[in-house]
C-alpha cells in the first residue's frame, strides 16, 4: 500500500515534541511490514540543513510557487515565503506564534491533497492520506471537496487542546468553498477550524491511546468537540503510540554512566549516583529521587508538581527536573532549588543527554498531567526500571499497572499526588518486591511493531472501502 504521512514536524529533521518522534519511528515501522510510505513536510531551513534532495516538480498552491523536493521517503514543500525563517515550524525565536500560520499550514495541506489527486505530478500517488494534527487536518477537507482525489484520509489528534482556528475570512484565500463553512464543516464558533475539518471530513478518526479516545468523548477532555466526537465514534480509534526501543534501551543507551538490564538492575545504582553528581544533589543511595523530564505547563501538572516540593524534600526526597514552560511555573520551581541546595535540582531548557540520564538515574518519575493523550516519559522509564508515578489519565493509564509497573493517583492534587509518592517509597524499602516491580516493568514491549499493525490494518480496510 502506499501512504502519504503528512507532518508539520518530524525528527531528526525538526522536532518541537512527541508528534516529532511519531512522524519518523511510525512510518519506519510501517515500512518494516512492507508499505510504502513517503512523509510530506515543509522545507523549514532547519529540515533543508539536514538534507539532500533533488527537485520533483513544481506546483502552485493556495498563490504560492513552491517546489516539490524529494530526499530519501521525505517530500519537502520548499516555500522561502512561508517556511525559510528562523525560528520554529510554529513560533518565531521569542516563541510568539507566526502571524500567517493558517497560510503555511494550509499550504501544506493543499499540497498533501494535490499529491492524493489526479492533479498530482508525481506518478507515484497515494492510496492513504494520514494526517497528522491540525496543521494537516485541513488537507481531509479539501479531499472531500475534490473529485480528483481518490484516496482515503486519516486524521490522527495527537492532542485535541491545539485546534488551528482561525478567522472566517481566511475561507476563501485558503480555497474552501462555502458550503464548508457550516456547522457540520469547518465552522467552530464563527472561525474556520483546522481540526474540526479534519474530524468532520476524514474517513477515519484516531487518537493515541485508547483512553484518550474515549475522554475526547466527554465534555471534560473533548475542548468543545465532544459533541462532533460523539457523533464519529464509529469512524474513532485509540492507537497507543510506541517508542524508539532502540534509542531508549539502558543496556546500550550511550548516554548512561552504566549500562544494565533487567538481570543487572544493581547497576542502576551507579546511574544514581552520577546523576546525584552532576546535578549537585546529595550524594545517598539510600534517598528516594524523583525524576521529571516535561514542559512545564498547567497540563502537565507542573503547578501541582511545585505547591507540593516542600512536602517531597521532607519526606525526605530528591528532585532532578528538566524542562521548560510557564514563567511562573519555572520561577517557582527555581525558587525551590534556590531553598533546598542538594535536595532539588531545576534545569531550564532541554538537553537530550540528562533526559536519557534522569529516566536512569532517578528511582521514580513524575507524571501529574491534567490529560495526556499517550505520553512517551511513563514507557521510556518502565523500560529503564523507574517506576512511574502518574495521573490515572489518557495513555498513563493505559500503559502503567498501577502496584505492579508504576503507581496511578487521581485526582490532580497536591494530596494525591503526595500519597502516591509515599505510597512508592514505601514499596521501595521492600527490595525484593521493588526489583520484581522494575523487572516486570523492563518487561513490557512498547515498540511500535503494535501500533504499526492497527494502522496497517485501518489502511487496507479503507482502502477495499474506497474501491468497493
Amino acid at each position: 500500500m502506499r501512504i502519504l504521512f503528512v507532518t508539520p514536524e518530524c525528527a531528526p529533521l525538526t522536532k518541537t515534541g512527541g508528534l516529532g518522534d511519531v512522524s519518523a519511528a511510525l512510518p519506519a515501522a510501517l515500512r518494516g511490514l512492507g508499505l510504502d510510505v513517503r512523509q510530506l513536510l515543509p522545507g523549514y531551513s532547519q529540515v533543508l540543513e539536514k538534507i539532500d534532495s533533488v527537485e520533483k516538480a513544481r506546483l502552485s498552491v493556495l498563490g504560492f510557487e513552491t517546489r516539490l523536493l524529494e530526499a530519501g521517503p521525505f517530500l519537502i514543500i520548499d516555500c522561502p515565503a512561508l517556511y525559510r525563517r528562523d525560528g520554529g515550524p510554529y513560533q518565531d525565536a521569542a516563541g510568539v506564534d507566526w502571524a500567517d500560520n493558517a497560510l503555511r499550514f494550509g499550504v501544506l495541506s493543499r499540497a498533501a491533497s494535490m499529491l492524493a489527486s489526479s492533479a498530482s505530478p508525481l506518478e507515484w500517488r497515494p492510496e492513504c492520506l494520514h494526517c497528522n494534527d491540525w496543521p494537516a487536518a485541513l488537507a481531509a477537507a479539501y479531499v472531500a471537496f475534490d473529485p480528483g482525489a481518490s484516496a482515503a484520509s486519516v486524521l490522527t489528534v495527537h492532542n485535541l487542546a491545539f485546534q488551528g482556528n482561525y478567522e472566517a475570512g481566511l475561507l476563501g484565500r485558503l480555497d474552501l468553498p462555502p458550503q464548508s463553512f457550516s456547522v457540520d464543516g469547518v465552522e467552530f464558533h464563527g472561525q474556520v477550524s483546522f481540526l474540526k475539518a479534519g474530524l468532520a471530513y476524514a474517513d477515519a478518526i484516531t487518537t493515541v491511546s485508547p483512553g484518550y479516545a474515549r475522554e475526547i468523548q466527554t465534555e471534560a477532555f473533548g475542548c468543545g468537540l465532544d459533541g462532533l466526537l460523539r457523533r464519529r465514534r464509529n469512524a474513532l480509534t485509540g492507537i497507543l503510540n510506541g517508542i524508539d526501543t532502540e534509542v531508549w534501551n539502558p543496556a546500550t543507551d550511550p548516554h548512561l554512566t552504566a549500562a544494565y538490564d533487567a538481570s543487572s538492575l544493581e547497576r542502576k545504582a551507579l546511574n544514581k549516583q552520577a546523576l546525584q553528581f552532576r546535578l549537585r544533589l546529595k550524594v545517598d543511595p539510600g534517598i528516594p529521587l524523583l525524576g521529571v523530564v516535561s514542559r512545564l505547563t498547567h497540563q502537565k501538572g507542573s503547578d501541582v508538581l511545585a505547591e507540593t516540593l516542600d512536602e517531597l524534600v521532607s519526606m525526605p526526597a530528591q528532585l532532578a527536573i528538566l524542562g521548560r514552560g510557564e514563567a511562573r511555573i519555572e520561577e517557582a520551581l527555581r525558587a525551590a532549588a534556590t531553598r533546598y541546595p542538594g535536595g532539588v535540582s531545576v534545569t531550564t531548557g532541554f538537553d537530550e543527554g540528562l533526559a536519557h540520564a534522569i529516566e536512569a538515574g532517578a528511582d521514580l518519575f513524575l507524571m501529574p498531567s491534567r490529560f495526556e493523550p499517550c505520553g512517551l516519559n511513563q514507557m521510556y522509564s518502565q523500560c529503564y526500571g523507574t517506576l512511574p508515578v502518574a495521573h490515572a489519565t489518557g495513555g498513563l493509564a493505559d500503559t502503567i499497572e498501577d502496584g505492579k509497573t508504576g503507581f496511578l493517583f487521581a485526582p490532580v492534587e497536591p494530596g494525591a499526588l503526595l500519597e502516591a509518592v509515599r505510597r512508592a517509597a514505601g514499596l521501595r524499602r521492600d527490595v525484593e518486591r521493588w526489583r520484581e516491580m522494575q523487572r516486570r516493568a523492563m518487561q513490557r514491549d512498547f515498540s511500535w511493531s503494535t501500533a504499526a499493525r492497527q494502522y496497517a490494518a485501518l489502511y487496507s480496510r479503507l482502502a477495499m472501502r474506497a474501491t468497493a
